[in-house]
């Protein structure tokens, strides 16, 4: 068998509506579309969410709140995954995505003070919080921000 020799099985594939081809047809003259009307019309119908001139569900609904577009969202890994790492390992988002730990960096990796921290690390992350450096610092190791 070669390449050329393949079909879809039989009754998979049916032939296109062919429009506008006559009377005897069955989609000739109208082609299917009936009689005038907004879906008759070329570039016809009612747009998505149109409630046939009713008030729209998006409008009737209050509206709260903003959305900052310019806010920075940190990717978060608590101290005691870091544990995974080899005493005197230095630790970078590029080596905690490398580990599974994070799938993305976001804007920036912040260090959480959840957990306990067993090895001497460099951490070099974006944020810490108060207990997480002071978790990192007591196992001996440091932490840098860059």
């Amino acid at each position: 068998m070669k390449l050329h020799d393949l079909k879809p099985a039989v009754g998979a594939t049916t032939a296109p509506k062919r429009l506008g081809r006559g009377i005897g047809s069955g989609l000739g003259k109208t082609s299917g579309k009936g009689h005038k009307g907004a879906k008759a019309r070329s570039g016809g119908g009612k747009r998505p969410g149109f409630e046939g001139g009713q008030m729209p569900l998006t409008m009737r609904l209050p509206k709260r709140g903003f959305t900052n577009k310019f806010r920075t969202e940190f990717a978060t890994v608590n101290v005691d995954r870091l544990n995974i790492f080899e005493d005197g390992a230095v630790v970078t988002p590029v080596e905690l995505i490398e580990a599974g730990i994070l799938k993305n960096v976001q804007d920036g990796v912040k260090i959480l003070g959840n957990g306990e921290i067993t090895k001497k690390l460099t951490v070099k992350a974006t944020k810490f919080t108060e207990s997480a450096k002071q978790k990192i610092e007591a196992a001996g190791g440091k932490a840098e921000v860059f």
